[in-house]
């Protein structure tokens, strides 16, 4: 497909460059000594990677981005753990989780909605032929 557009490998590239660095960030200001302060960057390097080899290797767009529609959905899952702490007030820790859960089901829905144009139009191709 010649008119694939770049924007969802460039999104995830930055989404997962963006939770990188809230991670490191997060991290180095967190008062706590424990590794979870740094769980942003997990889903993060996943989306980096994914997003890279998507932009690098169009024949496998489609392999890469589901890939990280899954490191995705992760993020949002991850972030669901706020509701367990909400009741205790919002700090680094418990705004790390809001902003995973919020982020994550954004890229997820973006993902889910950029899988259903590609496939209508995938569809709309093979029709007109």
């Amino acid at each position: 497909m010649d008119t694939q557009s770049d924007f969802m490998p460039n999104l995830t590239l930055g989404y997962g460059v963006f939770l990188v660095a809230w991670g490191i960030v997060a991290g180095l200001i967190s008062t706590t000594d424990s590794l979870t302060r740094f769980i942003p960057c997990a889903p993060g390097i996943g989306l980096v990677v994914s997003g890279w080899f998507a932009k690098s290797n169009p024949e496998q767009r489609k392999l890469w981005m589901h890939v990280a529609v899954v490191f995705g959905l992760i993020t949002a899952v991850l972030g669901t753990r706020f509701f367990m702490v909400m009741s205790e007030g919002i700090d680094l820790a418990s705004g790390s989780m809001l902003m995973l859960l919020l982020t994550g089901s954004a890229y997820t829905g973006l993902c889910v909605r950029s899988f259903i144009q590609a496939r209508k139009a995938r569809l709309g191709e093979a029709s007109s032929s």
